[in-house]
């Protein structure tokens, strides 16, 4: 295989229902995934997950857990056909609890209680201060950060751009007012299109600072490890120092900071990567990582078809 490889974990907005129920009928590693899931939460997440209801799916105390289970039961396929291990992972936002699990540097059961926990406190936060997130389609990062400055000061509430997916898509997310103004400013100057998210939640913005404190006393409890895989940080778009107290720092700093994806892809291409595997629920990121490197290979696990076509791939 020429260059390296990565494994790469989708966030909120992948999940479906129906999703992982292949995998959990064909093979038993999987299915012991979602055994163990549905054990440890206390509910049946695999129910949720291949059945539904839909609204309850998209609730992120659910979502989060759903989408790490599923992306887990299909690391887990993998590694039982003897699909080869990765040099790099990395994940958009709550994949990155993902990839932390798959670089094992977190259990999957404790990531399990940390994501709930983060769905948690992201909604009760939301429920403070309600606020609103959009897709800026076809703008600079440069000139929307200006704008979500400009918007932020009419307002007097904070809107700041959350998320770097790739280039010429960018997410804004802050007060509900601040939002709505960054948007009419983006498209006056020249947006393509802006296009508001069905959330509640202003996630990865100052709107969150009231769930930090709280998560990181849920961090503390939890025991983490240097993971034996770099795993690329979203906050920092290189890769995290392996000590337990800066992955911690990490995942508390991620609620509130911008998701950096098109920094971490490059980081990765500039540092050899060639192939990325995305395990999880559709094919969101290899959709923004063909956007960042034309020139990468990528590859998908989400089902046993897609997991023949890959490992045929990398053959």
């Amino acid at each position: 295989m020429n260059g390296h490889l990565a494994f790469v974990f989708p966030g909120q907005g992948s999940q479906y229902v129906g999703m992982g129920r292949a995998l959990y009928e064909a093979f038993s590693e999987a299915r012991q995934v979602f055994e163990e899931a549905d054990a440890r939460l206390g509910y049946a997440i695999s129910r949720l997950c291949f059945e539904g209801p839909e609204p309850q799916l998209n609730d992120t105390f659910y979502t989060q857990p759903a989408i790490l289970t599923v992306s887990i039961a299909a690391w887990q396929a993998w590694q039982a056909r003897g699909g080869p291990a990765p040099d790099f992972v990395a994940g958009h936002s709550l994949g990155e609890f993902t990839a932390l699990v798959v670089a094992g540097a977190l259990s999957f059961l404790d990531a399990l209680g940390l994501v709930q926990e983060r769905g948690r406190l992201m909604r009760w936060a939301g429920e403070q201060h309600p606020g609103a997130m959009a897709a800026v389609l076809g703008m600079e990062r440069a000139a929307l950060e200006a704008i979500c400055a400009e918007a932020s000061r009419e307002t007097g509430e904070a809107v700041v751009v959350a998320n770097d997916n790739c280039p010429g898509q960018l997410v804004i997310s802050g007060g509900k007012a601040a939002v709505t103004r960054a948007s009419e400013l983006a498209r006056s100057r020249g947006a393509k299109r802006v296009v508001p998210l069905a959330v509640s939640i202003a996630a990865h913005s100052p709107w969150m600072a009231p769930a930090v404190e709280p998560f990181r006393a849920a961090l503390k409890a939890t025991p983490f490890h240097r993971p034996r895989i770099p795993v690329i940080s979203n906050v920092q778009a290189r890769p995290l120092q392996g000590d337990p107290e800066d992955l911690r720092a990490e995942l508390a700093q991620q609620l509130t900071a911008p998701v950096r994806w098109t920094e971490s892809v490059q980081w990765m291409i500039e540092n050899g990567v060639r192939t990325f595997v995305e395990f999880g629920p559709r094919d969101v990121l290899s959709g923004l990582i063909r956007r960042i490197a034309p020139e990468a290979r990528t590859l998908r696990v989400e089902d046993p078809e897609t997991l023949e076509q890959a490992l045929r791939a990398l053959a």
